[in-house]
């Protein structure tokens, strides 16, 4: 069965199973042509993917939507602009959760709202750096009252695990759950999904491509290392590592490229089909700067994995040694070599790492 294009979270909030992602077009990740990062922004709207993911700490991101948004509007009408959902994130930095309160909430959604030209964030995703810290359940609970005042229209998290994920349910209905989830990254399956499923809790992935890892363009190739240009491909290498190292991932990439031949499509399609045909998943986020290779994202719809793709992925999958533990704990640890690659204070500006992080090596892996 082929995968629609369009999904509801709730009654009244439809979006599209691919979001087109932010993240790469933030400071951090080489240059970016911001004209053309923005009008390409409307090939995508245009194709479908109506749906867009940025963060209030994905430095220039919310402004370049919030371009796009304009543009949109002038050219298309208000009605165009409407079916646009735009899914923002609420990341206090992890030196202001001790005294986190409403009013610096408030703050940060009025600042999203102001950099995006809206009245109302469509939804919040909220993230919280160290549980050792009291005060999440209360900060979600200002982000509801934000929600009752008009200015916020769903609720989310970010890299919960499943554990708090449940506790912050019982307190704030809560539409979706951003996660990590990719055939490198397994961790989301289980506690995690079930308490979704059970709260009715939507999941919307990212690095499902693991930051292009899970694309043609490393099948064959020799163990780089983990010597990259930006902090995500280094990341998702750690990944690799923790799944069971560069050959078994390598024997991955062969098995889906034979699975793809078969389909007559690229290794990122059937990385992103594997995900789409998860029941728990609602969206995959798909980190593109520019429009170049919609077409190829769109293909993801034009084919399904039948019983025999499955099996052979799963047989690979079989022999992953991790990633090990809840969902978002390896890079929780400010001290593991996860962790030291994180940002965690990035609304304050602070583009310093915690944890006295060391350079990632072979030796430290």
């Amino acid at each position: 069965m082929l995968t629609p294009l369009q999904i509801n979270l709730r009654p009244t909030y439809e979006i599209s199973r691919i979001t087109k992602g932010g993240w790469q077009l933030a400071g951090d990740h080489g240059t970016v042509e911001q004209s053309r990062a923005v009008n390409d922004m409307i090939a995508f709207y245009d194709a479908g993917i109506t749906t867009f993911d940025c963060a209030d700490i994905y430095k220039g991101v919310e402004e370049m939507i919030g371009e796009f948004l304009r543009k949109l509007k002038n050219r298309r009408g208000a009605a165009a602009m409407a079916k646009v959902k735009v899914h923002t994130k609420y990341v206090p930095d992890i030196a202001q959760l001790a005294t986190l309160s409403k009013r610096d909430v408030s703050a940060t959604i009025d600042r999203s709202l102001q950099r995006l030209g809206l009245e109302r964030l469509d939804l919040v995703q909220f993230h919280w750096w160290d549980y050792s810290v009291p005060g999440y359940l209360k900060a979600v609970g200002f982000l509801d009252e934000l929600r009752r005042d008009g200015k916020i229209d769903q609720i989310g998290v970010t890299n919960f695990d499943a554990e708090h994920l449940a506790e912050i349910c019982a307190a704030v209905d809560i539409t979706s759950a951003q996660i990590q989830y990719s055939l490198l990254d397994q961790r989301p399956a289980g506690s995690f999904a079930s308490v979704a499923r059970n709260n009715n809790v939507h999941l919307l992935t990212y690095g499902s491509l693991a930051g292009g890892f899970l694309t043609d363009r490393w099948l064959g190739v020799c163990d780089p290392g983990f010597e990259f240009e930006n902090r995500s491909l280094v990341k998702y290498r750690l990944i690799i590592e923790e799944f069971g190292g560069w050959g078994l991932f390598l024997d991955l990439l062969s098995t889906m490229r034979a699975i793809a031949d078969r389909h007559g499509v690229g290794i990122d399609a059937i990385a992103i089909r594997s995900m789409l045909e998860n029941s728990d998943v609602a969206s995959v986020i798909v980190g593109a700067r520019y429009a170049e290779r919609i077409l190829a994202t769109l293909g993801v719809f034009r084919f399904s994995l039948d019983v025999d793709d499955k099996a052979k992925i799963a047989a690979v999958l079989s022999k992953a040694k991790g990633p090990e533990g809840p969902v978002f704990a390896l890079e929780r640890d400010k001290f593991g070599i996860h962790g030291q690659i994180m940002k965690y204070n990035l609304n304050a500006g602070d583009q310093a790492l915690m944890g006295q992080p060391e350079k990632v090596t072979e030796s430290s892996v």
